[in-house]
C-alpha cells in the first residue's frame, strides 16, 4: 500500500460545509425570494394580438383581462411588482408620438385594470416613446437626429398620464439627458410626490433586445440605431456617471440593462452608490436560456442559478420573464 501523505499542518477542508443540504443552507451567502422579482408583461390593444411571442417561447402578449389575471397570479405568488409594456396598434404610430401621453392608451388602461383587481400590487411602467413611434426610436427624431430636450418634454407628459392612471413606479428607459430631473419636478408639482422613479440609469446599446422588439411590435421599424443615446458596451466609467447623475436628479432606484453580461456594472453600482439596484434579465437572455432548456441542453435549475448571480452581484431585485415560474418553484 502507498504511504499516506501527511501534511505538516491541518488540511483546510472547505468541503465540510458543503456535505449536506442543511450545512449548505446554513452557509448560503445570498438568497432569492419572490420579493426580489419584478414581472414584465406585454399588454396588447390589437385584435388577435394576444398569444405566445415566437422569439420568446413561453411568454405571451396579454389582453386587459389577461393582465388582470397576471396581477392576481403575482399577488398569490408574492411577487411585489409587475411592469407593463404596451403592444400598440402599428397603424396609430406616428413621428410625433402623441399617443404616448393619451390617458386611454393601452399602457394606461392596463394600469387601471390591474389596480382594479390588485390594488396592493406595485405597478411599474415603461417611459420611452418607441411603442408609439413610427420610426422605432425612444425619442423624437428630426432629420435623422434623436432630439434630447424635445423628447424629455414628451416623456414628462407621458409620465404624468401614467401617474394619473395610478402607476406606483415610473421606469424611464429612454436614456435622454436630464429626464430624471424633469420627471421628478413634474411629479412634485402635480400631486404625485409618492410616485417612485426606477431609472434605467445604465442602459447599454445592446444586441440582446431583439426579441423584446418583436414583443412590442417594433421589429423592422427602427431607423438607424440607438448608439447616440444608449451606452457603449465597452464603457464602465460612463455608466457610473449616468447613475450618479440620475440619483442626483431624484431617481429612487437605478437599473442596469442588460443583466447577466453586465454583472460587473451591477456590482460597481451597488458598491459605489449603495442605492437600491436592479437589473433586467432581458429578452435575449431569456430566449437563449429558454431555447437551451427546451432543447435539453440546460436544466431549469439554470434559471435559479442565473438569478442568484444577479443577487450575488449586488442586485436588490431583478426584472425577469421567469418571475411566476421562479416564484412558484420557490414557494
Amino acid at each position: 500500500m502507498p504511504t499516506p501523505i501527511v501534511a505538516p499542518f491541518p488540511v483546510t477542508r472547505l468541503r465540510r460545509l458543503r456535505r449536506t443540504p442543511a450545512l449548505r443552507a446554513l452557509t448560503t451567502e445570498v438568497n432569492l425570494t419572490p420579493s426580489n422579482l419584478i414581472w414584465p408583461i406585454f399588454v396588447t390593444e390589437i385584435e388577435g394580438g394576444a398569444g405566445e411571442i415566437a422569439s420568446m417561447p413561453g411568454v405571451e402578449r396579454l389582453t386587459l383581462d389577461g393582465a388582470k389575471r397576471a396581477a392576481e397570479t403575482a399577488m398569490r405568488l408574492g411577487i411585489p411588482a409587475i411592469c407593463i409594456f404596451p403592444h400598440s396598434d402599428p397603424d396609430l404610430k406616428t413621428e410625433t408620438c402623441e399617443r404616448a401621453w393619451d390617458p386611454d392608451n393601452i399602457g394606461n388602461r392596463a394600469i387601471r385594470a390591474i389596480k382594479e383587481v390588485a390594488p396592493d400590487l406595485a405597478v411599474m411602467t415603461d417611459i420611452a416613446l418607441d411603442p408609439y413611434n413610427a420610426n422605432g426610436h425612444d425619442g423624437l427624431v428630426r432629420d435623422g437626429v434623436i432630439l434630447n430636450d424635445e423628447t424629455v418634454e414628451a416623456l414628462t407628459r407621458m409620465a404624468q398620464a401614467q401617474a394619473e392612471a395610478g402607476a406606483d413606479i415610473l421606469g424611464p428607459s429612454d436614456m435622454m439627458d436630464g429626464r430624471i430631473g424633469a420627471l421628478r419636478d413634474m411629479l412634485e408639482s402635480n400631486g404625485h410626490k409618492d410616485v417612485a422613479i426606477l431609472s434605467y440609469a445604465a442602459k447599454y446599446a445592446s444586441g440582446f433586445y431583439g426579441p423584446f422588439r418583436d414583443a412590442v411590435g417594433a421589429s423592422g421599424r427602427l431607423v438607424g440605431d440607438k448608439k447616440t443615446y444608449q451606452i457603449n458596451p465597452a464603457n464602465r466609467d460612463e455608466a457610473m456617471r449616468c447613475v450618479a447623475r440620475d440619483l442626483a436628479e431624484g431617481a429612487d432606484m437605478v437599473m442596469v440593462k442588460p443583466g447577466l453580461p453586465y454583472l460587473d456594472i451591477c456590482r460597481m453600482v451597488k458598491d459605489q452608490f449603495a442605492a437600491p439596484t436592479f437589473a433586467y434579465q432581458v429578452s435575449g437572455e431569456y430566449a437563449m436560456l429558454e431555447g437551451a432548456i427546451r432543447n435539453g441542453w440546460l436544466s431549469r435549475d439554470t434559471v435559479i442559478e442565473s438569478l442568484l448571480c444577479f443577487r450575488r452581484a449586488g442586485c436588490d431585485g431583478i426584472l425577469t420573464y421567469y418571475a411566476p415560474q421562479v416564484a412558484e418553484r420557490l414557494a
